[in-house]
């Protein structure tokens, strides 16, 4: 059994008992902490946010420490540009105390629909009625405003013979023109 959990704008897979370095949570050491579920395999799948909500991810903070240091080195050649700095990222280790799973409750939407099923339709009509969601224009008209006729279309200037006449395929390729 095993959760993704979302803490400090990442993701970690954790188990019941792992410990694990996180970014800096704001509470004391020795404080229990609920983590956000964002899965949970155990021997079903759960990704919907119904059955997330049921499922309870519980940490203790063991310790505050820093991380490694960082070395920042910014350098511009030909300019005489030399830049050093450093980094130390503070952060929380935590130790997965819990992973729980509740059973997710499906008897809700059938008592609203007994409920519904129950009264009268026009009773429950206008209260629940909402105004259907204006609906863009549709994609056949704008593509036939923008067409081009095919006669507008730019075809090469063919030039006129001294009688006017075109000359067949043919006869243009003997002549070499």
């Amino acid at each position: 059994m095993y959760a993704i959990v979302k803490t400090g704008g990442k993701q970690y897979r954790v188990e019941q008992g792992q410990t694990l370095l996180v970014e800096r949570l704001p509470e004391d050491e020795g404080a229990s902490v609920a983590l956000e579920p964002l899965m949970y395999r155990s021997d079903e799948t759960v990704l919907d946010e119904a059955g997330l909500a049921q499922v309870k991810v519980t940490a203790k903070v063991l310790a505050h420490v820093r991380g490694e240091k960082l070395r920042v080195f910014k350098f511009k050649p030909k300019r005489g540009y030399k830049r050093r700095t450093g980094h130390r990222q503070e952060l929380t280790r935590i130790e997965v105390t819990d992973i729980s799973a509740g059973k997710a409750k499906a008897a809700k939407p059938a008592k609203a629909s007994a409920e519904t099923a129950a009264a009268p339709e026009h009773e429950t009509a206008p209260a629940k009625a909402k105004p259907a969601p204006k609906a863009k224009a549709a994609p056949q008209e704008k593509p036939a405003a923008k067409e081009k006729p095919a006669a507008k279309a730019k075809a090469p200037a063919k030039p006129k013979g001294e009688a006017g006449a075109e000359k067949p395929a043919s006869e243009e390729t003997a002549d070499g023109s």
